[in-house]
């Protein structure tokens, strides 16, 4: 798989995401009448239902990681070539940023925004470490390529709701809606706490899932072989 099609499908899948977790929080905003509750659901529901969709779609390219943790933790663990890191994250930052800009055009929003809704404080950071934690165990220990889809989605789906913070769980979405003064905004000088505690709970979460899960002795001993390795072609 050539570098340009990897970098590629990572920044189309940044962009649709954060198209959508911006998008859907203007819209349940607007129809939700003021109730915060339903917004968040429907916010919610949207970003599960893309996450899933673009890993499936997307993973047999890049590993659709749309994400800067979790493709460091796929270099530090040997699945990412260090050179390919720098491109991956740089297309990372640019789709996610260009996914706030396009949902603002398409509701009609200032495209350039500077967010104003304040995260942040120990517990919402704790969540953050929290939540990108468990999404690098999630990558770490899942066993078949096709579970991937679902348990990602299922994970930030579920982070939405039990950490304080909502689940950024992500520095590229996170530089991405500073950009964005709406539902899924976070005020710029928040931003540098957010990211630092998503890079912490990634690394404790890579140092967890080697503890936890390591793979069989061979393929043969293990007939459900670790497709942990499987997921993506890599970059040549």
């Amino acid at each position: 798989m050539s570098l340009a099609r990897c970098v590629a499908a990572e920044g189309i899948g940044s962009l649709l995401l954060t198209a959508t977790v911006v998008g859907s929080g203007v819209m349940a905003e607007r129809l939700a009448g003021g109730n915060v509750g339903i917004a968040l659901l429907a916010n919610t529901g949207a970003t599960v239902a893309v996450l899933a969709t673009l890993i499936a779609l997307l993973g047999p390219l890049s590993g659709a990681h749309f994400n800067p943790a979790v493709s460091f933790v796929e270099a530090l663990r040997g699945n990412l070539p260090w050179g390919r890191l720098v491109p991956y994250v740089a297309v990372q930052i640019a789709g996610c940023c260009a996914g706030a800009l396009l949902a603002h055009a398409m509701f009609e929003l200032p495209l350039l925004q500077a967010s104003a809704h304040v995260r942040t404080g120990s517990a919402q950071w704790l969540a953050e470490g929290v939540a990108t934690l468990g999404l690098v165990l999630v990558v770490i220990g899942h066993r078949r390529q096709e579970d991937a889809p679902w348990m990602v989605a299922a994970w930030i789906g579920a982070a939405y709701w039990f950490t304080a913070s909502t689940s950024f769980a992500n520095p590229a979405i996170t530089i991405a809606r500073a950009l964005s003064d709406t539902f899924a905004g976070i005020r710029p000088a928040d931003v540098p706490g957010f990211i630092a505690a998503q890079l912490v709970g990634a690394l404790v979460g890579l140092l967890l899932g080697r503890a936890l899960f390591r793979r069989p002795v061979s393929a043969t001993d293990n007939p459900r072989r670790d497709s942990r390795e499987l997921q993506y072609e890599g970059c040549d």
